[in-house]
């Protein structure tokens, strides 16, 4: 069993395993819940969570696919635990998905996270290879309240969205011969720098629905998130995706999709309109 991919029921793990399983691979799908499993070719299922012992489930993987955790104030943790079972469980080289900017001085506080769990990877003495996304243009419309606005301190700020698609095919490419991509960082994003208000009028164009971007300030930003309850971990996440793009750090367009899958990124445009 050469390949582990987690996240198999999430989207992006189960786009790289439907890929792989076509075109015959054996693969172990590493899943927290058997029920929402994909039934695939040259596959088998072990449940298995980040925060749990994962060694016996990675016994026997050589290639692995660590899809990062659900956001939560522990996933450092997790993350770094997983990576030790990995590690403990002979696993030669890992493919984490990370995010754009990862490190210390990053604006967003997640892509803080991202970096921990890069220099963790890096200590382990396992290889690895890291897809720092950017942020995912599938997901940047549903921004928008119900009221159709996109509010956040995002200013005139861009942003080189990626599509989910292309993360999940730049994955299976380094998968399928990750000794070639050893020790390299990929920095994923789409075809364009893009604004909200580029967002609002993309994606309402698609959709049909009015939508607007409105530019907050950060205090405004955290005021009305603060009023949903969410921990403080939550609202600084929140708060500083927008912040990140006003930044300008997740504004450059990187060509490295394009380099690796030999074709042009996907744009909004094409997203939303392969979404339907």
């Amino acid at each position: 069993m050469r390949i582990g991919i987690t996240g198999a029921t999430g989207h992006i793990g189960g786009l790289v395993a439907a890929e792989l399983a076509a075109d015959g691979f054996a693969q172990r799908l590493l899943v927290r819940d058997l029920r929402r499993a994909p039934a695939l070719a040259c596959s088998e299922i072990r449940q298995v969570a980040y925060g749990a012992d994962a060694t016996e489930a990675l016994d026997g993987v050589r290639t692995l696919l660590m899809v990062s955790g659900a956001e939560s104030a522990d996933r450092v943790a997790e993350h770094r635990a997983f990576i030790d079972d990995a590690a403990e469980a002979g696993v030669e080289h890992v493919v984490y998905t990370s995010f754009e900017g990862a490190g210390p001085d990053a604006t967003f506080t997640l892509a803080r996270d991202h970096g921990e769990t890069e220099e963790h990877l890096k200590a382990s003495g396992m290889s690895w290879t890291f897809l720092r996304d950017n942020l995912y243009l599938d997901l940047v419309p549903f921004f928008a309240g119900e009221d159709g606005v996109l509010r956040g301190p995002a200013g005139d700020g861009r942003f080189a969205g990626v599509a989910r698609a292309d993360v999940a095919a730049v994955a299976a490419h380094v998968l399928r011969d990750p000794a070639r991509h050893a020790g390299r960082t990929y920095r994923l994003s789409g075809p364009e720098a893009i604004t909200l208000d580029d967002v609002a009028r993309i994606a309402g164009a698609a959709t049909g629905r009015e939508l607007r971007y409105e530019a907050e300030t950060v205090e405004d930003a955290y005021a009305w998130r603060r009023e949903t309850g969410a921990p403080d971990w939550q609202l600084d996440a929140w708060v500083s995706t927008y912040l990140a793009i006003a930044s300008g750090e997740l504004g450059e367009v990187t060509g490295d999709v394009e380099r690796l899958l030999g074709r042009p990124a996907l744009s909004l445009e094409q997203v939303l309109a392969e979404a339907g």
